[in-house]
């Protein structure tokens, strides 16, 4: 038997603001940042658990310190048996009846439980040898399913309808794998679309994008809708006809505002308006679905939990369903993410604008076509170009397309002196900034 010896936490940002890499209509000046933890053991074989949450920089000390709370559940913990049941791992956080009062199952501590659940997975999959999405993919429907807390949801979603869902995927799966080596996960890019950039800068960068293989950009829109259009023109001149564009608005406008400002968009022949309002506005979002179609509204990075997410389903507010690695408690709650769209029957089209976001969202959907909804068709995962380097193992993204890591792990893990330079505020770069 081993037991976790440690659980250590480092408040870590880049000073993304100072280029305005990552800026919306909301969020003008991000320093993308990560409440960062390593789960240390006893076992002697060298293996760690990395998660961490992603923030925009002031706030990351709180998330940090929730983190920080949860130590008490995992320190002296049996490593194995919370390895081998990460069902009951997740309740036993989850569930926590003190904890809970801070939500329940929602903002900074269910974040921070995310992030110590997806350690807890990157440490498992480590110990197998395994990328995380081999890993969930090799798992049985049985397994699969009592990975997922059904509380709340069995009004959209029995376990029995998952595990039909699961088995009617199962045979086909050492194929699908095959595909995803030869072919990839199809890409989009958002590293165009930043709101703080020239319009030269967005022409080139739209170009550029074109010529790496992507089908699809992404433009931050909803600070002006004069600047918008111009800038969205810009765009659909420099791709052509055939690149689909989305629009991202960042939670900024009201109900009717939504709709009437997309009236100007849709000539451009936008591929999906992601977050037109407040992420927990469920019938603004189905009222815009219906004031915008046939434009598919797209949410989910910013939505809290499964619970918000089968209410979405339910009241047709989006036809794209964005998860997130980093928003919900971790893994498993994604998994029950993921079978509610497979009940659904809508795409899967994750966030990742964000650092580390690329690296852990990738395992998720590669899971989901291989394990769940078995397509990759009209499916895609957000691509920044930032901050990867900062990664042991970062994306492969090239020619549009996600490839499927083959280390170890869950894709988590930051470069030690990455952790060293930019812990905030007195690592060598913030000291240096500041």
């Amino acid at each position: 038997m081993s037991i976790i010896t440690a659980l250590e936490t480092f408040d870590i940002r880049f000073p993304t603001s100072m280029e305005l890499d990552g800026s919306d209509a909301m969020n003008p000046d991000p320093d993308y940042s990560a409440a960062y933890l390593i789960i240390r053991t006893d076992a002697g074989d060298g293996h760690e658990g990395h998660g961490f949450v992603f923030t925009i920089g002031r706030g990351n000390e709180v998330e940090t310190a929730a983190i920080n709370a949860l130590r008490d559940h995992i320190l002296g913990a049996d490593v194995e048996a919370l390895l081998a049941d990460m069902g009951a791992t997740w309740k036993l956080l989850a569930h926590d009846s003190q904890l809970r009062w801070l939500g329940p199952e929602k903002g900074v501590m269910h974040m921070a439980i995310g992030a110590v659940i997806n350690a807890l997975w990157d440490l498992k999959a480590k110990r197998t040898g395994l990328p995380l999405w081999e890993l969930l993919a090799g798992m049985s429907p049985e397994e699969l399913v009592a990975l997922v807390d059904f509380r709340y949801l069995t009004d959209a979603l029995t376990p029995d309808e998952a595990l039909d869902i699961l088995r009617a995927a199962e045979p086909g799966r050492e194929a699908r794998k095959a595909v995803l080596r030869v072919e990839g996960y199809p890409a989009y890019t958002t590293t165009p679309g930043w709101l703080g950039y020239s319009d030269e800068k967005l022409t080139r960068l739209a170009k550029e994008a074109v010529a790496d293989g992507f089908a699809q950009i992404k433009l931050k829109v909803g600070a002006s809708l004069e600047d918008d259009i111009r800038r969205v023109r810009a765009a659909r001149a420099a791709v052509g006809p055939a690149i689909k564009i989305a629009v991202d608005a960042n939670q900024r406008w009201d109900v009717q505002e939504a709709i009437d400002w997309m009236a100007h968009l849709a000539p451009y022949d936008i591929a999906w308006i992601e977050e037109p309002t407040s992420p927990d506005d469920i019938l603004g979002h189905a009222a815009i679905a219906r004031g915008v179609a046939p434009i598919p509204v797209a949410t989910g990075e910013h939505v809290q939990n499964r619970v918000v997410f089968k209410q979405m389903l339910q009241a047709g507010s989006l036809q794209v369903l964005q998860i997130d690695a980093a928003r919900v408690a971790g893994v498993n709650e994604n998994i029950a993410i993921l079978l509610l769209a497979a009940k659904f029957g809508v795409r899967v089209c994750p966030h990742a604008g964000g650092v580390g976001l690329c690296e852990a969202v990738q395992h998720l959907s590669m899971f989901d076509y291989i394990a769940v909804s078995g397509t990759k068709e009209n499916r895609t995962i957000e691509f920044v170009d930032h901050l990867h380097e900062h990664f042991i193992t970062p994306v492969d993204v090239h020619d549009g397309a996600y490839w499927p890591p083959s280390n170890p792990g869950a894709g988590n893990e930051m470069l030690r002196e990455t952790l060293a330079a930019y812990v905030f505020p007195n690592g060598p770069v913030w000291k240096e900034s500041l």
